[in-house]
């Protein structure tokens, strides 16, 4: 992949090491042996009240071939639900990679052995090199995201797998309304607007991290795929604790806005799947958790 090519998630999720946004080979899935099917129950919550139900399904953006997560729970809710509101709208998602092409370059290019330490540089010219990618002509933060892309590759995870990826298609088939809480330029602009400290902190962690970084991503789908909500709390945290500014622009600010929309919608009748990121479900500062603190009634249900 080149600088100028479309990534198929252009950002990160979490932020640091934990990022997945690559499409699997085709070569890659045409030879290999078919993989046994995969049962995922991951968490959802459900906010309700006498008139509205807004369910609250984390997701992973990219997983590997032959993982269900249909069944259980999400199946019933994906069933009852009117409308299916994800972070962004398919429109948007499709609009997100030349927004990306717009952002990421530099206005003068700063080659990159001089923006990270020796370690640290050493295992992203490996990135760099698999991914076909030249990061001297990107922000820190654009590059940072071609790593992800390169390691969700390398941990072959696939978008086409994703949950939204899942929900859109039978949304589409039933008819169903689907939304969306953020255009791609606004979530994209979160990582552009960063300050300069931050993306080279993140940048940092990412490309020190590269080498363990395929187990970090098998960890966080192993924990999803288990609705272990500790667990994902835990590897989150490692990630975007190191780093406050990016914790509070990349999870908790988008936490409080997104939560005052499930609150203004609960004054509308009617049955909603909210499906974000699994890290935005997590923690005293996650969805259910801001919710609940608003006195509406939560449950989890898977």
């Amino acid at each position: 992949m080149t600088a100028g090519d479309r990534p198929s998630r252009p950002w990160p999720h979490f932020g640091g090491r934990r990022l997945a946004a690559a499409l699997l080979p085709w070569l890659l899935a045409a030879c290999a042996p078919a993989a046994p099917e995969q049962r995922a129950r991951p968490a959802m919550w459900l906010v309700s009240d006498a008139d509205t139900k807004i369910y609250l399904l984390g997701t992973m953006h990219a997983l590997p071939a032959r993982m269900s997560w249909e069944g259980g729970k999400v199946g019933d809710a994906v069933s009852a639900a009117d409308e299916l509101v994800m972070e962004l709208a398919p429109k948007e998602l499709a609009a997100a990679g030349g927004v990306f092409q717009e952002l990421a370059p530099r206005t003068r290019p700063l080659a990159m052995e001089t923006r990270l330490p020796p370690a640290a540089y050493a295992r992203f010219r490996t990135v760099e090199k698999d991914g076909g990618f030249d990061g001297d002509g990107l922000d820190d933060w654009a590059v940072l995201v071609l790593i992800g892309q390169q390691i969700a590759r390398r941990a072959e995870l696939d978008p086409a797998n994703g949950v939204e990826t899942g929900l859109t298609r039978h949304f589409r088939a039933t008819g169903k309304a689907i939304g969306g809480l953020e255009t791609a330029r606004e979530q994209l602009m979160i990582f552009e607007t960063l300050d300069p400290q931050t993306q080279r902190a993140l940048l940092t962690r990412a490309a020190t991290g590269a080498d363990t970084a395929v187990a970090d991503v098998e960890a966080m789908t192993t924990a999803w795929a288990s609705g272990d909500v500790a667990a994902l709390e835990r590897m989150i945290n490692e990630d975007v604790e190191a780093v406050p500014a990016a914790r509070q622009a990349i999870i908790a600010d988008r936490n409080h806005r997104w939560a005052a929309w499930a609150r203004a919608r609960m004054a509308r009748p009617g049955t909603v799947l909210l499906a974000v990121g699994a890290g935005h479900l997590v923690g005293d500062d996650g969805l259910p958790a801001l919710l609940a603190a608003e006195g509406l009634a939560v449950r989890r249900v898977q």
